[in-house]
C-alpha cells in the first residue's frame, strides 16, 4: 500500500536560523505516527509544510499523492486539521460551530455520528467559552473531522488538559485510528507518544534524531536506568543508605532503586532485605522509556 505521506529532505529557513533541515520520513495509511520533541524542535513547522499552510524553500511533499501547495484545494477536502487553539466565538453554540464548520467542505460527514462518537450531546448547546479544556479539545477534534478526512493532524493535542481528559481524549484518537484515519501528531509529552503512536520521529533542531516505533527504540537505545521490585515491609531511608544508591522511588509497595552501580546494588539489596526479613517480590530490572531515550539522543547528537 502506498504510504499517505511521504516528506523528502525538507527545508525550511527563517532569517535568523533554521527551523527544518533535511527531514525525510514517510507515514503508512492508518498509522498514528508521532512527531516528537521539545518546543523549538520543528515539529509544528513540518506539520504546518504537510498540511500547505507554510512554504518550504526545498524538498518534496506528497499528501495522498499530491502536493500539498500544487493541490491545496483537492487535499483540503481529504485532510482535517486540529489546530491548538481552533477559531470558535466564544459565545457560539457547539451545535451551531458543527454546522458552520461541516458548510466548509463539499463531502458533508455524518455530524450524527460524530456527536456520539465523541459524546457532544450533552454539550450540545453550550457556549464554547463556557466549555472546560477537555471539552474544548473534543469540540475542535469533531470540527477536524467533520468531513470524514482520510488523514488528521493533531498538534499538541492535549495541551493544557488535565490527566483524565488527557487520558479521555487518547481514547477518542485511538478510535479514529480504529475507524481507519491515519493520525500525525506533534507532541512533547513521552507518555503520549508511548500510548498512542504506532511510530515516532523524533526531533531536536530541526533534525530527525531516530524513527522508528516506540518499543524498538527503547529496546534499541534504552539502557538499563533502573532496579525495580515490590515489597509490603522494605523502607526507603535503608534503601538510600546502600553504597552507591543515588536515587530511591516508592509508589505504595513499589520500588524503584537507581544506582551508580546496578548489579552491586542488587546484590546489597537482597542482603538487607534478608538481614530485615523483607519479602522482596517481581523483582527486575528495567530500561528508560522514550523520555529516558530522547534526553541521551540529544546529548549524543549535540555532543
Amino acid at each position: 500500500m502506498e504510504p499517505a505521506i511521504v516528506a523528502e529532505h525538507l527545508h525550511k529557513r527563517y532569517p535568523d536560523a533554521y527551523a527544518v533541515r533535511d527531514v525525510s520520513f514517510s507515514v503508512k495509511s492508518g498509522e498514528i505516527f508521532g512527531i516528537l520533541g521539545p518546543n523549538g524542535a520543528g515539529k509544528t513547522t513540518t506539520v504546518e509544510m504537510l498540511e500547505g499552510l507554510r512554504k518550504r524553500d526545498s524538498g518534496t511533499i506528497r499528501i495522498l499523492g499530491l502536493d500539498p501547495d500544487e493541490h491545496p484545494y483537492e487535499l483540503r477536502e481529504r485532510i482535517g486539521i486540529q489546530f491548538q487553539s481552533t477559531s470558535v466565538h466564544e459565545q457560539m453554540k457547539v451545535k451551531e460551530a458543527l454546522r458552520l464548520f461541516a458548510s466548509f467542505y463539499r463531502k458533508k460527514g455524518d455530524v450524527d455520528r460524530i456527536v456520539d462518537a465523541l459524546g457532544l450531546k450533552p454539550r450540545l448547546d453550550v457556549p464554547f467559552g463556557r466549555l472546560s479544556g477537555g471539552w474544548k479539545q473534543r469540540v475542535t477534534l469533531a470540527l477536524a473531522t467533520i468531513h470524514d478526512p482520510e488523514i488528521v493532524f493533531l498538534d499538541e493535542p492535549s495541551t493544557g488538559l488535565d490527566p483524565q481528559a488527557r487520558r479521555e481524549l487518547w481514547e477518542l484518537i485511538l478510535k479514529l485510528r480504529d475507524e481507519g484515519k491515519t493520525i500525525v501528531l506533534t507532541t512533547h509529552y513521552m507518555e503520549e507518544a508511548e500510548r498512542l503512536c504506532d511510530r515516532v520521529a523524533m526531533f531536536h533542531r530541526g533534525r530527525v534524531l531516530s524513527i522508528d516505533t516506540p518499543q524498538r527504540l527503547v529496546a534499541t537505545w534504552g539502557k538499563v536506568r533502573h532496579l525495580r521490585f515490590e515489597s509490603p515491609e522494605a523502607d526507603e531511608q535503608p534503601l538510600l543508605s546502600l553504597p552507591g544508591v543515588t536515587k530511591v522511588e516508592r509508589e505504595d509497595r513499589i520500588f524503584r532503586i537507581y544506582a551508580r552501580d546496578l548489579q552491586a546494588a542488587s546484590l546489597q539489596l537482597f542482603l538487607l532485605a534478608d538481614r530485615e526479613g523483607w519479602k522482596i517480590e517481581a523483582f527486575r530490572f528495567e530500561t528508560g522509556n522514550l523520555d529516558d531515550l530522547f534526553v541521551s539522543l540529544v546529548k549524543e547528537e549535540s555532543a
